[in-house]
Protein backbone atom coordinates (compact mmCIF):
# COMPACT_ATOMS: atom_id res chain seq x y z
CA UNK A 1 0.00 0.00 0.00
CA UNK A 2 2.48 2.22 1.07
CA UNK A 3 4.36 1.83 -2.25
CA UNK A 4 1.25 2.06 -4.80
CA UNK A 5 0.62 5.72 -2.53
CA UNK A 6 4.10 6.90 -3.43
CA UNK A 7 4.31 5.96 -6.68
CA UNK A 8 0.87 7.63 -7.53
CA UNK A 9 1.94 10.61 -5.51
CA UNK A 10 4.81 10.66 -8.03
CA UNK A 11 2.66 10.24 -10.91
CA UNK A 12 0.33 12.88 -9.33
CA UNK A 13 3.17 15.28 -10.20
CA UNK A 14 3.92 15.64 -14.04
CA UNK A 15 0.06 14.81 -14.19
CA UNK A 16 -0.87 17.82 -12.46
CA UNK A 17 2.35 20.27 -14.68
CA UNK A 18 1.04 19.12 -17.42
CA UNK A 19 -3.00 20.03 -16.79
CA UNK A 20 -1.59 23.30 -15.57
CA UNK A 21 -0.21 24.02 -19.10
CA UNK A 22 -2.69 22.73 -20.65
CA UNK A 23 -5.23 24.95 -18.49
CA UNK A 24 -2.66 28.04 -18.41
CA UNK A 25 -2.56 27.89 -22.66
CA UNK A 26 -6.04 27.35 -23.08
CA UNK A 27 -7.29 30.30 -21.42
CA UNK A 28 -4.38 32.51 -21.76
CA UNK A 29 -4.84 32.38 -25.21
CA UNK A 30 -8.44 33.01 -25.40
CA UNK A 31 -9.97 36.61 -26.65
CA UNK A 32 -9.82 38.78 -24.20
CA UNK A 33 -6.83 41.49 -21.97
CA UNK A 34 -7.29 43.55 -18.89
CA UNK A 35 -5.75 46.08 -21.63
CA UNK A 36 -9.11 46.36 -22.97
CA UNK A 37 -10.79 47.85 -19.49
CA UNK A 38 -7.56 50.68 -19.42
CA UNK A 39 -9.67 54.46 -20.53
CA UNK A 40 -8.49 55.73 -23.92
CA UNK A 41 -7.27 58.91 -22.56
CA UNK A 42 -4.81 57.38 -19.98
CA UNK A 43 -1.64 58.78 -21.04
CA UNK A 44 0.83 56.24 -22.60
CA UNK A 45 3.60 56.27 -19.92
CA UNK A 46 1.08 55.56 -17.23
CA UNK A 47 -0.81 52.81 -19.62
CA UNK A 48 2.96 51.41 -20.06
CA UNK A 49 3.52 51.10 -16.33
CA UNK A 50 -0.41 49.76 -15.76
CA UNK A 51 1.12 47.37 -18.37
CA UNK A 52 4.07 46.04 -16.44
CA UNK A 53 2.29 45.77 -13.22
CA UNK A 54 -0.19 43.15 -14.72
CA UNK A 55 2.65 41.20 -15.86
CA UNK A 56 0.48 41.44 -19.34
CA UNK A 57 4.20 42.31 -21.52
CA UNK A 58 6.24 38.94 -20.61
CA UNK A 59 6.07 36.23 -23.04
CA UNK A 60 3.90 33.38 -22.85
CA UNK A 61 6.62 31.15 -20.87
CA UNK A 62 7.59 33.76 -18.50
CA UNK A 63 3.89 34.29 -17.29
CA UNK A 64 3.17 30.73 -17.26
CA UNK A 65 6.75 30.21 -14.80
CA UNK A 66 4.91 32.84 -12.72
CA UNK A 67 1.99 32.06 -12.56
CA UNK A 68 2.93 28.93 -11.30
CA UNK A 69 5.14 30.15 -8.57
CA UNK A 70 1.81 30.95 -7.11
CA UNK A 71 1.21 27.14 -6.34
CA UNK A 72 4.65 25.69 -5.74
CA UNK A 73 7.39 27.96 -5.23
CA UNK A 74 5.84 29.46 -1.96
CA UNK A 75 8.68 30.48 0.92
CA UNK A 76 8.20 28.39 4.29
CA UNK A 77 8.19 31.80 5.87
CA UNK A 78 5.21 32.86 3.68
CA UNK A 79 3.13 29.72 3.51
CA UNK A 80 0.43 30.56 4.94
CA UNK A 81 0.65 34.28 3.93
CA UNK A 82 1.16 33.34 -0.01
CA UNK A 83 -2.30 30.35 0.43
CA UNK A 84 -4.06 33.42 0.83
CA UNK A 85 -2.45 35.81 -1.74
CA UNK A 86 -0.40 38.77 0.52
CA UNK A 87 3.12 36.71 0.08
CA UNK A 88 5.19 39.07 -1.36
CA UNK A 89 7.52 38.76 -4.13
CA UNK A 90 10.64 41.24 -5.08
CA UNK A 91 8.55 43.74 -2.64
CA UNK A 92 4.88 43.13 -4.89
CA UNK A 93 2.45 41.04 -4.80
CA UNK A 94 1.32 37.75 -6.45
CA UNK A 95 -0.91 37.42 -9.33
CA UNK A 96 -3.43 39.60 -9.04
CA UNK A 97 -6.85 39.71 -10.22
CA UNK A 98 -7.53 41.66 -13.14
CA UNK A 99 -11.03 42.48 -12.42
CA UNK A 100 -10.91 43.49 -8.38
CA UNK A 101 -6.81 44.36 -8.32
CA UNK A 102 -7.10 42.39 -5.66
CA UNK A 103 -4.36 39.04 -4.69
CA UNK A 104 -6.45 36.13 -6.31
CA UNK A 105 -6.33 33.93 -3.54
CA UNK A 106 -7.37 36.44 -1.24
CA UNK A 107 -10.88 37.05 -3.08
CA UNK A 108 -11.11 32.81 -2.93
CA UNK A 109 -10.11 32.64 0.76
CA UNK A 110 -13.19 35.25 1.10
CA UNK A 111 -15.62 33.18 -0.83
CA UNK A 112 -14.74 29.64 0.36
CA UNK A 113 -16.51 29.94 3.55
CA UNK A 114 -19.73 30.97 1.70
CA UNK A 115 -19.42 27.74 -0.46
CA UNK A 116 -18.13 25.45 1.80
CA UNK A 117 -21.18 26.30 4.27
CA UNK A 118 -24.00 25.62 1.47
CA UNK A 119 -22.00 23.50 -0.84
CA UNK A 120 -20.80 21.58 1.78
CA UNK A 121 -23.86 20.84 3.68
CA UNK A 122 -25.89 19.90 0.69
CA UNK A 123 -23.72 16.94 0.28
CA UNK A 124 -23.04 15.81 3.84
CA UNK A 125 -26.90 15.67 3.48
CA UNK A 126 -27.50 14.39 -0.14
CA UNK A 127 -24.79 11.54 1.40
CA UNK A 128 -27.04 11.76 4.37
CA UNK A 129 -30.24 10.66 2.10
CA UNK A 130 -28.90 8.71 -0.13
CA UNK A 131 -27.03 5.72 1.77
CA UNK A 132 -30.05 4.65 3.42
CA UNK A 133 -32.34 4.63 0.44
CA UNK A 134 -30.08 2.78 -1.75
CA UNK A 135 -29.18 -0.05 0.66
CA UNK A 136 -32.99 -0.15 2.05
CA UNK A 137 -33.87 -0.23 -1.91
CA UNK A 138 -32.11 -3.00 -2.80
CA UNK A 139 -32.74 -4.54 0.20
CA UNK A 140 -36.52 -4.50 -0.88
CA UNK A 141 -36.33 -4.72 -4.48
CA UNK A 142 -39.55 -3.94 -6.41
CA UNK A 143 -41.41 -2.71 -3.02
CA UNK A 144 -43.29 0.32 -2.55
CA UNK A 145 -40.66 1.64 -0.89
CA UNK A 146 -37.93 0.98 -3.93
CA UNK A 147 -40.65 2.10 -6.13
CA UNK A 148 -41.28 5.25 -4.28
CA UNK A 149 -37.04 6.13 -3.89
CA UNK A 150 -36.69 5.36 -7.94
CA UNK A 151 -39.37 7.93 -8.82
CA UNK A 152 -37.62 10.39 -6.53
CA UNK A 153 -33.93 9.70 -7.72
CA UNK A 154 -35.36 9.96 -11.65
CA UNK A 155 -36.82 13.35 -10.92
CA UNK A 156 -33.55 14.49 -9.34
CA UNK A 157 -31.71 13.38 -12.03
CA UNK A 158 -33.92 14.83 -14.94
CA UNK A 159 -34.69 18.20 -13.13
CA UNK A 160 -32.11 20.71 -13.79
CA UNK A 161 -30.73 22.78 -10.55
CA UNK A 162 -32.05 25.92 -12.22
CA UNK A 163 -35.40 24.76 -12.57
CA UNK A 164 -35.59 23.32 -9.46
CA UNK A 165 -34.22 26.38 -7.99
CA UNK A 166 -36.83 28.29 -9.27
CA UNK A 167 -39.62 25.92 -8.82
CA UNK A 168 -38.80 25.79 -4.88
CA UNK A 169 -38.46 30.07 -4.83
CA UNK A 170 -42.07 30.22 -6.33
CA UNK A 171 -43.50 27.81 -3.82
CA UNK A 172 -41.58 28.62 -0.36
CA UNK A 173 -40.98 32.06 -0.99
CA UNK A 174 -43.72 33.23 -3.10
CA UNK A 175 -46.75 31.34 -2.18
CA UNK A 176 -45.53 30.51 1.25
CA UNK A 177 -43.61 33.06 1.96
CA UNK A 178 -41.74 30.95 4.76
CA UNK A 179 -37.57 31.10 3.22
CA UNK A 180 -35.99 34.11 1.92
CA UNK A 181 -34.94 33.91 -2.05
CA UNK A 182 -31.76 35.55 -1.37
CA UNK A 183 -28.84 34.15 0.63
CA UNK A 184 -27.78 37.13 2.74
CA UNK A 185 -23.63 36.62 2.77
CA UNK A 186 -23.33 39.44 5.50
CA UNK A 187 -25.19 37.40 8.04
CA UNK A 188 -23.09 36.90 11.17
CA UNK A 189 -24.24 33.82 13.44
CA UNK A 190 -23.89 35.50 16.76
CA UNK A 191 -26.89 33.91 18.45
CA UNK A 192 -29.73 31.59 18.49
CA UNK A 193 -31.60 34.09 16.50
CA UNK A 194 -28.65 34.63 14.10
CA UNK A 195 -28.13 31.05 13.50
CA UNK A 196 -32.30 30.27 12.56
CA UNK A 197 -32.16 32.98 9.81
CA UNK A 198 -28.68 31.20 8.64
CA UNK A 199 -30.68 28.05 8.69
CA UNK A 200 -34.00 29.35 6.76
CA UNK A 201 -31.86 31.00 4.26
CA UNK A 202 -29.56 27.88 3.71
CA UNK A 203 -32.98 25.78 3.41
CA UNK A 204 -33.39 25.94 -0.37
CA UNK A 205 -30.25 26.05 -1.45
CA UNK A 206 -29.21 23.20 0.42
CA UNK A 207 -32.62 20.82 -0.57
CA UNK A 208 -31.75 21.71 -4.55
CA UNK A 209 -28.41 20.41 -3.95
CA UNK A 210 -29.03 17.85 -1.98
CA UNK A 211 -31.60 16.28 -4.43
CA UNK A 212 -29.21 16.22 -6.70
CA UNK A 213 -26.18 14.55 -5.46
CA UNK A 214 -28.68 12.02 -3.09
CA UNK A 215 -30.36 11.01 -6.39
CA UNK A 216 -27.30 9.73 -8.06
CA UNK A 217 -25.09 8.30 -4.90
CA UNK A 218 -28.49 6.29 -4.03
CA UNK A 219 -28.70 5.02 -7.42
CA UNK A 220 -25.15 3.38 -7.40
CA UNK A 221 -25.65 2.30 -4.00
CA UNK A 222 -28.72 0.41 -5.18
CA UNK A 223 -26.99 -1.01 -7.77
CA UNK A 224 -23.72 -2.16 -6.18
CA UNK A 225 -26.10 -3.40 -3.30
CA UNK A 226 -27.86 -5.74 -5.86
CA UNK A 227 -24.99 -7.16 -7.61
CA UNK A 228 -23.53 -8.03 -4.45
CA UNK A 229 -26.23 -9.77 -2.87
CA UNK A 230 -26.49 -12.17 -4.94
CA UNK A 231 -22.78 -13.61 -5.11
CA UNK A 232 -21.44 -16.73 -3.23
CA UNK A 233 -20.56 -15.46 0.33
CA UNK A 234 -23.80 -13.64 1.14
CA UNK A 235 -25.21 -17.31 0.92
CA UNK A 236 -22.24 -18.50 2.82
CA UNK A 237 -23.12 -16.40 5.30
CA UNK A 238 -26.69 -17.25 5.95
CA UNK A 239 -25.82 -20.43 5.70
CA UNK A 240 -23.68 -20.13 8.36
CA UNK A 241 -26.35 -18.59 10.75
CA UNK A 242 -25.64 -14.90 10.73
CA UNK A 243 -28.56 -12.92 10.82
CA UNK A 244 -29.78 -10.48 7.85
CA UNK A 245 -28.63 -7.89 9.56
CA UNK A 246 -24.78 -9.03 10.33
CA UNK A 247 -25.17 -10.07 6.45
CA UNK A 248 -26.54 -7.56 4.63
CA UNK A 249 -24.46 -4.25 6.79
CA UNK A 250 -21.16 -6.28 7.59
CA UNK A 251 -20.28 -8.23 4.59
CA UNK A 252 -22.53 -6.83 1.92
CA UNK A 253 -22.57 -3.47 2.41
CA UNK A 254 -18.75 -3.50 3.08
CA UNK A 255 -18.06 -4.78 -0.17
CA UNK A 256 -20.80 -2.50 -2.02
CA UNK A 257 -19.09 0.70 -0.63
CA UNK A 258 -16.05 0.18 -3.27
CA UNK A 259 -17.62 2.24 -6.42
CA UNK A 260 -19.68 4.71 -4.30
CA UNK A 261 -16.75 5.37 -2.57
CA UNK A 262 -15.15 6.48 -5.87
CA UNK A 263 -18.82 8.64 -6.99
CA UNK A 264 -18.71 10.39 -3.61
CA UNK A 265 -14.60 11.15 -3.45
CA UNK A 266 -14.37 12.51 -6.73
CA UNK A 267 -17.49 14.58 -5.73
CA UNK A 268 -15.79 16.50 -3.38
CA UNK A 269 -13.94 19.06 -5.71
CA UNK A 270 -17.40 20.12 -6.30
CA UNK A 271 -17.94 21.42 -3.09
CA UNK A 272 -14.80 23.47 -2.97
CA UNK A 273 -15.51 24.86 -6.94
CA UNK A 274 -18.98 25.45 -5.74
CA UNK A 275 -22.40 25.07 -7.61
CA UNK A 276 -22.74 27.54 -10.63
CA UNK A 277 -26.12 27.79 -11.28
CA UNK A 278 -27.47 27.43 -7.88
CA UNK A 279 -25.21 30.08 -5.93
CA UNK A 280 -26.08 32.72 -9.05
CA UNK A 281 -29.74 31.75 -8.67
CA UNK A 282 -29.72 32.21 -4.26
CA UNK A 283 -27.02 34.84 -4.93
CA UNK A 284 -24.58 32.63 -2.80
CA UNK A 285 -21.41 34.56 -2.78
CA UNK A 286 -19.38 31.84 -3.70
CA UNK A 287 -16.96 30.20 -5.99
CA UNK A 288 -19.21 29.34 -8.33
CA UNK A 289 -20.25 33.20 -8.34
CA UNK A 290 -16.33 34.08 -8.52
CA UNK A 291 -15.83 31.73 -11.57
CA UNK A 292 -18.67 33.63 -13.57
CA UNK A 293 -17.94 36.83 -13.00
CA UNK A 294 -14.14 36.46 -13.95
CA UNK A 295 -15.13 34.91 -17.13
CA UNK A 296 -17.68 37.95 -18.02
CA UNK A 297 -14.96 40.48 -17.21
CA UNK A 298 -12.14 38.39 -18.88
CA UNK A 299 -10.19 37.60 -15.68
CA UNK A 300 -7.75 35.35 -16.48
CA UNK A 301 -5.68 35.12 -13.56
CA UNK A 302 -8.86 34.07 -11.72
CA UNK A 303 -9.96 31.47 -14.06
CA UNK A 304 -6.76 29.87 -14.22
CA UNK A 305 -6.27 29.52 -10.59
CA UNK A 306 -9.64 28.22 -9.95
CA UNK A 307 -9.37 25.90 -13.25
CA UNK A 308 -5.77 24.62 -11.55
CA UNK A 309 -7.40 24.10 -7.95
CA UNK A 310 -10.58 22.08 -9.35
CA UNK A 311 -7.92 19.83 -11.61
CA UNK A 312 -5.11 19.35 -7.79
CA UNK A 313 -8.54 18.42 -5.96
CA UNK A 314 -9.85 15.48 -8.33
CA UNK A 315 -6.36 14.59 -8.69
CA UNK A 316 -6.24 14.36 -4.64
CA UNK A 317 -9.78 12.79 -3.92
CA UNK A 318 -8.93 10.41 -6.62
CA UNK A 319 -5.58 9.60 -4.94
CA UNK A 320 -8.05 8.82 -1.78
CA UNK A 321 -10.44 7.05 -3.12
CA UNK A 322 -7.64 4.20 -4.34
CA UNK A 323 -6.56 4.16 -0.81
CA UNK A 324 -10.20 3.40 0.54
CA UNK A 325 -10.59 0.77 -1.81
CA UNK A 326 -7.89 -1.54 -0.06
CA UNK A 327 -9.40 -0.54 3.18
CA UNK A 328 -12.72 -1.49 2.20
CA UNK A 329 -11.73 -4.59 0.82
CA UNK A 330 -9.17 -6.92 1.59
CA UNK A 331 -9.00 -8.91 -1.45
CA UNK A 332 -7.32 -5.30 -2.58
CA UNK A 333 -4.09 -5.35 -2.84
CA UNK A 334 -1.90 -2.82 -4.14
CA UNK A 335 1.81 -3.99 -4.86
Amino acid sequence: MLTFTLRRLLLAIPTLLFISLIIFLLVDLAPGSPMSEIPLTVPPEVRKKMIEALGADQPVFVRYILWLRQFFWVEPANLIDGWFGTNLVGGEQRILSWQSRSPVFTVIGQRIPQTLTVIGTAYLVGIAIAMPIGIYSAYRQYSVFDQIGTLIAMIGFSVPTFFSGTLFIIVFAVWLPWLPTKYDTTLAVTDWSSFLQQLRQMAMPVMVLALANAAAISRYMRSSMLENMGQDYVRTARAKGMTERVVVLKHVLRNSLIPVVTVIALGIPSIFGGAIITENLFGVNGIGAALIGAIHANDLPMVQTLAFIFAVLIVVFNLIADILYGLLDPRIRYE
